[in-house]
């Protein structure tokens, strides 16, 4: 049996999709391209048990629409697996419907799965919309795709939390997911040759030094509870679990022997405690601090000990992503955050003196902030910039996406612009709130112009120490560029 696990092209004037390994979706000007992390384990625990596997990734491969296609029907796979997300659905739906006349005009079977946050907030949506046949809740994707496998070929029982129709055409279910009796350690680790890792290596904002490589030891969370993030549907924080530290460098050591520079670890929220400093110590006993820079995504109030800041330092961490999302309490609480205002410069300075860059997000466009709320927020980012407290910054706009209490709160307060899936990329508010659009992204722009001072970019030439980081400071700065752009009044929908 071949599997396919495929991320068809999805050509728009909105730009490049960023669409796996992302919590949030948006159309970026200027291309990235994210190593999706539990996709490529699902196609080397499918290649370790004995199936044929094709990694293809029309995006990253920048292929146009029609070469795929005729691409993916010439390999002649008998399962398509495909991730998606709620602003691209109705696209994927159009392509499951192609791809399944394609392939009956060939008189060829194919079965195809659908994956992602949308389809375990709405599993029967896409049975009803498109000519999908499985539909694969959860954010276990490796396992799940090898129980579908085995069911297909082996006549084994379907796990918890898989949608399909039955033999009258009724929507039907194998019951509840239940994604705590995977053993996170039992996977084998990703085949980076398989997956084609250099896709992904060189066009990717967040690496100051290539290749790069991404890692996740964590599904998803540990805090999991953020009332906008659209992972929270596929790992609750009550399902949290991680690798163990030996499995984890492990893994390190096989990307420095690609000859990676740079690894990204994507856990929703790096592992921390014990984990945390038994990491760190195995990547200075065993060299690897000094062969590769770590990145990763922690909590602001996750480290109170400023030295285990200075340890990740030793251990060869690098960016540090926190999630700030507004500088107003009353925000901070409605989302959910589980954070302080007060919290906040103790922990940028702490992890700043330690010799860390952290990288901020900030998104804009909440029901109820008022113009003042949202000046806020922007006079707390410049005073950042000013003490240099932060090295980076993501800004965008809220989008309830479905499956988040946000959504429901705003599905249940009649604060939906729209119920156009299309519209949910980040391109355009769809919240109502006391300003309009075009105010909503003039904030956003504004944030990413703040970096633009010429205080601060006195500073940032100032911080230069070698070719790294004149590469970096370059592409940082047509990230802001592109950045500008997408935010743009001018730019029009597709």
């Amino acid at each position: 049996m071949k599997i396919a696990i495929s991320f068809p092209p999805l050509e728009s004037k909105k730009g490049v999709p960023l669409l796996s390994q992302n919590r949030q979706f948006q159309w970026f000007s200027d291309p990235t391209y994210i190593y999706p992390v539990v996709p490529a384990s699902a196609a080397t625990l499918l290649s370790k048990n004995g199936y044929e596997v094709f990694w293809d990734d029309g995006i990253a491969e920048e292929l146009n629409y029609g070469s795929w296609l005729e691409r993916i029907v010439r390999e002649k796979p008998d399962i398509v697996a495909i991730e998606t997300k709620t602003p691209v659905i109705k696209r994927h739906w159009k392509i499951i419907d192609e791809l399944k006349k394609e392939f009956k005009n060939r008189n060829l079977k194919l079965k195809i799965a659908l994956m992602g946050d949308h389809v375990t907030a709405l599993p029967e949506e896409s049975l009803k919309n498109s000519m999908a046949d499985y539909i694969l809740t959860g954010g276990d994707y490796d396992f799940a795709l090898l129980n579908l496998a085995n069911y297909l070929s082996q006549k084994e029982p379907l796990a918890g939390g898989v949608y399909y129709k039955n033999e009258k055409e009724e929507i039907a279910n194998s019951g509840l997911a239940d994604i705590c009796r995977n053993n996170f350690d039992a996977l084998p680790q990703i085949d980076r040759e398989l997956t084609k890792w250099k896709l992904y290596a060189y066009k990717n904002g967040n690496f100051k030094r290539t290749p790069g490589a991404y890692v996740m030891n964590g599904r998803d969370c540990w805090w999991g509870k953020c009332s906008f993030c659209s992972w929270t549907t596929l790992f609750p924080s009550q399902n949290y679990r991680r690798r163990s530290t030996e499995k984890a460098l492990e893994e390190v050591g096989q990307l420095v022997k690609l000859g990676v520079k740079e690894i990204m670890e994507d856990s929703g929220t790096l592992p921390g405690g014990e984990w945390l400093k038994d990491f760190c110590q195995g990547m200075i006993e065993r060299g690897y601090s000094q062969k590769v820079v770590i990145d990763c995504n922690m909590r602001l109030n996750a480290i109170r000990d400023k030295k285990v800041w200075q340890m990740m330092k030793q251990a060869g961490f690098r960016m540090v992503l926190f999630g700030l999302e507004s500088a107003n309490q009353k925000t901070l609480d409605r989302i959910n955050k589980g954070l302080k205002v007060e919290e906040i410069k103790p922990a940028l300075r702490d992890c700043v003196l330690a010799g860390l860059e952290p990288h901020l997000t900030v998104m804009v466009g909440y029901p109820w902030e008022t113009k003042d709320d949202m000046r806020k927020t922007l006079s707390f980012i410049r005073d950042l910039i000013r003490e240099n407290l932060i090295a980076t910054l993501q800004a965008t706009i809220i989008i309830p996406y479905p499956g988040t209490s946000l959504y429901e709160y705003c599905r249940e307060n009649d604060l939906l612009l729209t119920s156009d899936y299309e519209g949910f990329d980040q391109s355009e508010p769809v919240i109502k709130t006391g300003f309009s659009a075009e105010e909503i992204k003039k904030m956003t722009q504004e944030l990413y112009r703040a970096f633009l001072a010429p205080k601060a970019l006195v500073r940032k030439l100032g911080s230069i120490r070698n070719w790294n980081d004149v590469n970096f400071l370059i592409r940082a700065g047509l990230k802001v560029i592109g950045h500008l752009r997408d935010f743009s009044s001018k730019k029009k929908k597709n």
